[in-house]
């Protein structure tokens, strides 16, 4: 009876080291989708639909709309570095470090942020952003609100870039931040 109870519980430690072992590997997948701009290896660790909750904010995306949002933030040129991945409180943690025109633009660059992952029969279900300890947020938000009400008196044409997420969206906003840069300065 011993000899059985001591492999059961082998067993359950096994099968949990297996879990965690794929799940890290889904998230290095994941990130590194990201870092080669290539959303099949993205994909491929998504369940068939992804949520992510940043903030006040939660979304829940298909396939198809996650790479909407892919290809609007390719556009920035950002580069994902994975940090450390971890376990905390029984879920696996994500450290990233990721730069971007906009990021450098909002002066945030670097910015280093941690989420929380979860996963639906062994792929990545959900992710949770935990922290953003690193960010400023009063600057960027102030380097936000110079640029969209500038790009509003000087080139309307372009305004609504901040809100718009669509890969046109995405290339409006370089567009203002070149635009702005480029300003003369009275």
């Amino acid at each position: 009876m011993k000899h059985i109870i001591i492999l059961l519980i082998i067993i359950v430690f096994t099968s949990c080291a297996e879990k965690q072992h794929t799940a890290s590997k889904q998230i290095k997948t994941y990130y590194n989708g990201y870092k080669n701009s290539d959303y099949k290896l993205i994909k491929k660790v998504l369940a068939d639909s992804l949520t992510t909750v940043f903030g006040d904010y939660t979304t829940t995306y298909s396939h198809q709309s996650y790479y909407e949002q892919f290809k609007w933030d390719s556009i920035f040129k950002p580069d994902y570095e994975l940090v450390n991945l971890n376990h905390e409180d029984g879920q696996l943690v994500a450290t990233v470090s990721m730069r971007s025109l906009k990021l450098e633009f909002l002066k945030n660059n670097p910015m280093t942020c941690r989420y929380q992952f979860q996963f639906t029969a062994e792929k990545i279900s959900r992710i949770k952003e935990l922290d953003c300890n690193d960010v400023n947020w009063s600057i960027w938000q102030n380097e936000v609100n110079a640029l969209a009400n500038w790009i509003k008196l000087n080139h309307p044409e372009t305004d609504g870039f901040i809100h718009d997420l669509s890969m046109k969206g995405a290339i409006d906003y370089v567009k203002a931040i070149e635009l702005y840069k480029n300003r003369e300065v009275d």
